[in-house]
């Protein structure tokens, strides 16, 4: 029988295949939003247990496991290592359909070489394999990193985390491993735990804070303190139901004194102020050629039971209202009014807002500067087959595709690289299907040109080079 993940996956007709196997195969990866730990990458530890590399830090499979009926504590409690492997076995030949399937095939390939597909009656054996190959070593985080031809990649890091393990990686295994800000702490004015956060911005700044002006300056130095490092990309979520509303700048100190004495702002109030420092970024990333990342229309705040049991981040969360466009483009147009826009990428998780946010990148245009704001990668519910087509097409139909600049895993887990395959894959056939069917022309440097640029070439250029961090020689022009 034919392995399911063969060479031609997804690859439709000869031109799929050919621009897959002769230019985009064996294109490095640049992952330039995720969230792996930057310690788990400096220490290097090899894993020992399939389940702790593969099931414990994938929010995607908690939830496919949740949606099949196992309890919580056979997701992300303290039973075994071996149980967890044996209910994501339950659970894996259910997922047909879903991106689970593809992704989980595709990983046990190309890290284990097993074709087999994950069952019940499989799975002690199929586990016993992977944890053999573990145990015979060449596993390490920076060693699969490797396998997947990382030649760099950014993690999601608060203001106040510690940079030096990234610098450590980046030393240490030739694999540049940047912080990017993850800035929401920075706007967790309704937060309960927001003084707390502030006491310790004080701490780390040398900065006594009794003013609006006093935690801009005190950002500031973590910005620059984030510069030094290689960072190169800020992240906000904008999640359902945000709306910018800009106060004058007396109105803000007010607000921001309110919350220096303990009293949590309302929702319009903290609107305000939120809009407010978000322009007040915009400015401080165009200051230091960052791009902003916006992630856009998540609904978080669904299940307080399986917040408490699983952590903020355990894959409950839901697809959000359509976003307030009119909102988002008065807080660009605000930053740009002042000369200081930032490079951006729009994440709209709501498939609905792809067309509206498409639109919307043609608006804020620089002369000399290919595609400056984008629509980011398919995300989240959105990364499988068609949410990867339908992203494709759309950027296409409404802007130029040859400028976007690719896909990244936005994930926990180490295998998540081999989802730059499958966005790879996806975009390739398209291609081809489109040559196929009349609508491109059939030439192989035209179609050779725009897999390079999208896959790898576009966010080459964006990244960009530090002179006090260790590049790969890969990345030097």
């Amino acid at each position: 029988m034919k392995p399911f993940i063969h060479d031609n996956f997804l690859l439709q007709n000869s031109i799929s295949e050919s621009l897959y196997h002769e230019t985009a195969k064996d294109l490095p990866v640049i992952d330039y939003h995720n969230h792996l730990d930057p310690e788990v990458l400096a220490r290097n530890l090899p894993f020992r247990d399939i389940s702790r590399l593969w099931i414990n830090p994938d929010p995607y499979k908690h939830r496919a496991m949740r949606i099949n009926g196992i309890p919580e504590a056979g997701i992300t409690g303290d039973t075994t290592d071996q149980e967890k492997f044996h209910h994501w076995a339950q659970t894996f030949p259910k997922t047909l359909g879903n991106p689970l399937f593809h992704w989980t095939c595709l990983e046990l390939k190309r890290v284990f070489g097993i074709d087999e597909l994950l069952n019940e009656e499989n799975a002690a054996r199929i586990m016993n394999n992977c944890n053999g190959q573990l145990a015979a070593g060449g596993f390490s985080p920076v060693e699969l990193l490797r396998r997947f031809d990382v030649e760099l990649l950014c993690t999601s890091d608060d203001l106040l985390d510690d940079l030096q393990p990234h610098s450590m990686a980046t030393r240490q295994h030739n694999i540049p491993v940047l912080p990017s800000l993850r800035g929401d702490t920075m706007l967790g004015f309704q937060n309960p735990r927001f003084r707390d956060w502030l006491d310790r911005l004080e701490g780390q700044t040398n900065t006594t804070i009794q003013s609006l002006e006093d935690y801009q300056e005190a950002i500031v130095k973590k910005l620059d303190s984030f510069e030094e490092a290689g960072c190169q990309f800020a992240d906000h979520a904008l999640d359902s139901g945000f709306r910018f509303t800009h106060p004058s700048p007396s109105v803000a100190r007010t607000l921001f004194r309110k919350c220096l004495s303990g009293e949590k702002p309302g929702k319009a109030d903290d609107a305000l102020l939120k809009s407010y420092m978000l322009v007040f970024l915009g400015k401080a990333y165009a200051a230091r050629n960052w791009t902003l990342q916006l992630h856009i229309g998540a609904l978080r705040g669904t299940s307080s039971r399986l917040s408490q049991l699983a952590g903020p981040n355990g894959g409950y969360a839901a697809i959000g209202n359509t976003a307030d466009v009119e909102s988002i483009a008065a807080l660009l147009n605000t930053v740009e009014s002042t000369g200081s826009l930032p490079k951006i990428i729009f994440y709209t998780l709501n498939p609905a807002d792809n067309e509206t946010f498409a639109s919307l990148t043609g608006s804020y245009a620089e002369d000399g500067v290919p595609g400056k704001v984008q629509l980011g990668p398919a995300w989240w519910y959105n990364d499988h087959l068609h949410g990867i087509r339908d992203h494709l097409m759309t950027l296409a139909n409404y802007g130029l595709m040859h400028h976007f600049i690719g896909m990244t895993t936005d994930s926990r887990s180490l295998l998540s690289m081999s989802r730059h395959e499958y966005f790879r894959r996806v975009l390739c056939n398209l291609l081809g299907e489109w040559v196929e069917k009349g609508y491109l022309p059939g030439d192989p440097d035209l179609l050779a040109s725009t897999v390079q640029a999208v896959c790898y070439g576009n966010i080459k250029k964006w990244i960009t080079q530090k002179n006090n961090i260790h590049v790969n020689e890969k990345i030097k022009e």
